[in-house]
Order: structure tokens, then sequence, then C-alpha cells
């Protein structure tokens, strides 16, 4: 199957303001193609793609994590911050990706992780190798134990992926050589030690590492764990036993504190260097808007994920809240918005929509540790609702983040057998909680054969529905969800215009419309049932529809939008 390349595709432009309404489209690399058949999604299977990624009509990728890696947490464990991890591919094989994505107009954004390291990092191993104190420990958050020998934990933090945030070490040298003696700090796996960022050598190494990508042709860059670089490590260590962020003046000792920015300040120097400048976005889970803004701001990174769409259930006057919150929100700071609804750390929202109505974050857990099975989820109407919310988010001015497999409508793969399972969060909490792996199954390219295109026998079992939704079996074919994105697409980067909007629907109605400056208009009926169009809406505008197609969509009665109705749970985008 080959995808050619899109015939809308300009040259390479080296825009300054390329990211402020981009739809950036991420890549998991090990799960996305493999193209030499061990069974690990790989570089060289990503520029094999560039067709498909082109003909798409996304303005840039973004890959997470591709380092050298033991994969105690799928990569984001990093031994080696400027390298490829060798199943992955070589520098060449990296080049050769970027220079593929320039050929084909799509910008390159790569993760970096600058909160921990792996424990196989060669300053953590030397770290290990040298005695409490020394210089080689200073990089990291090393700390003698609470008790009369040393033999509890610093403090009371606890790990985002179940037990507690301290792992104690055999000393290799000093006096107390061969013997349990200080510990160090993870906030996660206990294979992921924290850096400590008041080393002016740690904040030297990432500039290192941005130059170093930057150099090598890379336009931006994703932060990992924006917000918890900076952190409070005077004695005796305050407590913290939960991880939420419950202040909002920057004196929680992990997390979002003011000396953060600082630290972006200088990121920001660099990227500056370049001509354009090099973009950035913060993952920043921080509750307080006017904080996670800073991270935004245009001295710093530039742009901070919200999640709040992500986060919302299927509702219009929700929806509509958000959207015109974080916008004068982004106006304000002066970056742009940002735009999400699934990625590598959560359920995809096809799955989620298809729960009952008003499903918390403790209800999506049990579904996931109920292999899915309980309570029994809706997929027609989950698919329907993910299209309908897609389309709403893309009319949206700002950037517009896509998890790898959405275009196809994949579901979360809830049920995978546990012997597969490989995210840290399962063994860590001794398997009371599924974690990540559920969204990161390797993608299905053709209908048929036991890997459905991808490469060789996946790192995570794919389930059989796959077959059915495979890129090869959409393509082409008119109200597939593949064929709805790439027309979307198109007509969101032919549309694209000034980031403003106005509201043509109250802030109550379940029908939420509004107005781009230039007469591009987007309807959503969030309702169950059918609705009317709004006086003055011709159904010969409508240029798209989240349903299957303009002429097929039919609400309960049998009337379609020719009639003047709008089918329960769908967009609407009508042409200026």
């Amino acid at each position: 199957m080959t995808f050619p390349n899109s015939p809308d595709a300009a040259p390479f432009s080296p825009d300054a303001n390329w990211w402020r309404q981009a739809a950036v489209y991420q890549i998991y690399p090990r799960s996305f193609a493999d193209a030499n058949g061990d069974g690990m999604g790989d570089l060289p299977g990503v520029t094999a793609r560039m067709g498909y990624l082109s003909a798409l009509g996304i303005d840039a990728i973004w890959l997470s994590p591709f380092y050298p890696s033991a994969l105690a947490d799928g990569g984001y464990d990093v031994d080696d911050y400027r390298n490829v991890d060798p199943r992955l591919g070589s520098l060449d094989d990296f080049d050769a990706m970027v220079s593929a994505a320039h050929a084909a107009n799509i910008k390159v954004i790569v993760d970096v992780v600058p909160n921990h390291s792996s424990n196989h990092h060669e300053w953590f191993k030397a770290a290990l190798a040298a005695a409490p104190g020394s210089p080689e420990r200073a990089r990291y958050q090393f700390f003698d134990g609470l008790g009369e020998n040393g033999e509890l934990p610093p403090s009371d933090w606890p790990s985002h992926f179940g037990g507690p945030a301290w792992t104690r070490v055999v000393e290799a040298a000093g006096p107390n050589a061969g013997q349990l003696g200080q510990w160090y700090l993870h906030l996660f796996a206990t294979e992921q030690p924290d850096f400590n960022w008041d080393h002016p050598e740690v904040r030297e190494d990432f500039h290192t590492t941005l130059r170093f990508w930057a150099d090598r042709g890379v336009d931006g860059f994703r932060v990992d764990v924006a917000h918890g670089l900076a952190k409070d490590m005077s004695l005796p260590l305050r407590s913290k036993p939960e991880l939420e962020i419950l202040v909002s003046d920057g004196s929680d000792p992990l997390f979002d504190r003011d000396a953060v920015h600082e630290i972006f300040e200088g990121w920001r120097t660099v990227l500056n260097e370049y001509t354009p400048p090099k973009a950035a976005v913060a993952e920043a889970w921080v509750p307080f808007t006017e904080r996670r803004l800073k991270y935004a701001r245009p001295t710093e990174l530039g742009q901070a994920f919200n999640f709040d769409l992500l986060q919302a259930h299927f509702d219009g006057v929700e929806f509509r809240a958000i959207a015109q919150k974080c916008l004068v929100e982004a106006a304000a700071s002066g970056a742009s918005s940002t735009w999400v609804f699934s990625n590598h750390d959560v359920i995809r929202h096809a799955s989620r929509y298809a729960l009952p109505d008003e499903s918390t974050l403790a209800d999506l857990e049990s579904w996931l540790m109920a292999d899915g099975v309980t309570p029994v989820t809706d997929q027609a109407r989950g698919l329907r609702r993910a299209r309908a919310a897609t389309l709403f988010m893309l009319g949206l001015p700002g950037s517009a983040y896509l998890y790898q497999g959405e275009e196809l409508g994949l579901f979360e793969v809830a049920d995978l057998p546990h012997d597969s399972l490989q995210d840290p969060t399962w063994f860590r909490t001794g398997h009371q909680v599924k974690g990540r792996d559920g969204c990161r199954v390797p993608l299905p390219w053709t209908p048929t054969g036991e890997n459905f295109g991808f490469g060789g026998t996946p790192w995570l079992p794919q389930p059989a529905g796959f077959g059915a939704l495979a890129a090869s079996v959409q393509d082409g074919v008119p109200g597939s969800t593949l064929e709805m994105y790439r027309a979307a697409l198109k007509l969101r980067r032919e549309l694209q215009c000034e980031e403003i909007l106005e509201w043509l629907s109250a802030p109550e109605s379940e029908v939420v419309h509004y107005r781009r400056p230039n007469g591009w208009e987007v309807l959503t009926n969030f309702a169950s049932v059918p609705a009317v169009l709004p006086p003055g809406v011709e159904p010969a505008r409508v240029a798209i529809s989240s349903g299957e197609s303009v002429v097929a969509d039919e609400g309960a009665t049998g009337a379609g939008i020719s009639a003047g109705i709008i089918p329960a749970e769908t967009t609407l985008w009508l042409a200026p």
C-alpha cells in the first residue's frame, strides 16, 4: 500500500509562526511502523510512511522518545539524550526522516525528557560508583535516609507510578562500601532518577542537547514534565504524601515552583539562536491556569498544553465554556491555545466517549481493570462522538495535537493479556492499575495478516478488530474516519485565518455554533437527538460532516442535512 505525497504540499517554509495554528501528529515510534521486521516500530518506518502523513494533511510530527533506553517506561527512561536507540535506527536514519518530512512540508518536533534520566545514563552510573557527597552524585537527588540507621526514606513522597519515590543504594565507594547507604529520588519509576536542576552542569548539558537536535534540523521540542524540574530539597524535606498541586503561589515542594521559569528562560535563549527560532510546548499538569500560562510566555517555551477538552465530558455547555476560556487566556499570554483529545498517556477518546455519560477517571480505570467488559461500551456512539469532537476542535484557533491512530477511529485495547503488559504502573501498583499500554498498541496498516501490515510480530499484541480499521481499508472510502480527517485537515489549512472567533449560539445550547473571521462556521449538535439547523444556515454550505457523509447524514426521523436537520452527536463545517 502506498500513499502518494499530497498534491497540496508546498515547499518547506521556515515560517517563524508555523506552530501557532499547526496540526501536529504525535508518533509513538515503537508502535507506528516497523521497517526491519523485528516487531518494534522504527525511524525508517516513519520515513516509509511519510507519504501517508503528507496525504493526511498535518503540519508537523511530534516523535515520542526514540533515544537509547531499556524501556522501563516506554522510552521515557533515556540512556543517552543525543543518540538513537539502535533498535529504532541510527542518527543517519533520523537525518533521513527529517529530510523526508521537510520535503513533504512537515515540521519535526521531538520529545525532551528533562526531569529524569534512566539509571543507565553515564552520569547515574558514575553517581552509583562514587561515594556520598561526591560531585558525581550532585547531579542527581541523593539523600541520607531517616531513622536510626538511615533505613527510612528521606521523605513520604510517592511515585507517579505507585510505591515510594525513593530507592536505597548499596554503596560502591567510601567508608560504607558494600553496605546500604543513601537514597535517590525518582518521582516516576525506580529506573528514572531525578536530576538536580540546581546543578549548572545539568542545565548546560540540556542546552547542548537542544542545540544537538536543532542543528540536525528539528523544528521544535515537546518538554516532558516541564513543571517538575525545580524542587525544594532543603532539609528537612517537606511532607507531600499526594502528588496533586494544591497551592497556587509556587511554593509546592515538587511541582510548578517559580524557579522553573528561570530554567526555561535559558532554554528560550538557546532556541532563539536559530532562524526562525525553534518552537517548544510544555507538558505542565498545573491546575492553575494563570500559572500554566507562564510556561507559554514568549520568553519561555511559547506554548503549554491545555488538557481541558481531554478531561471534559461530551457536553456542549462544557466544551464551549472550555474553548472560550482557553482562547481568552491564550490571547492574554501571547501564546496560541493547544487542543488535544488523545495521546500516549490516556485512554483513546473514542473509548472514553463510548462509556456511560459522567464516567469519572476512577470509572475509566475500573473499566480497564475489567478488561473493557464492564460497563458495556457503545462503540458506535463513542466513534460518532469522537469524530464530532475532533471536527469541533479542528475548527478552533490554535494548535491541534492528534495522536497516531485516532484518524483511523482506533479504540483503546482494554483486554491486552496481562502477561503482555509493560507499563511500570502495572507492576509498581501490584497489578491494581493497568496503565497506558492499551493506547500504545501498534497501528494496523492492512486488513489481513498476523501483524496488519505493521511489520514483525508487534511488541504489544493487536486485537483482531484492528483489521477492519486498517489504513488501507479506509483509504479512499467516502465517510471513513481516515477520509474525514484528510478532508478536514486539508480544508482547515485552506480556511485558516485570524486566531479569533465569534460565538453564534447561546451558552446553554446543546448545538454549539461558532464562526471564524473569514466566514468559516462550525456547528456541533452535542445532543443525543437530531436538531434543526439555525435560521439562515443553508444546507448547501455544509462542506464537511462528522457523520458518514453529508448526503447520508440522517436523524432519527430519517431527515438529513439537506432537510435542515443536524443529526445527533454530529459536527458540520460551513464553507464561507
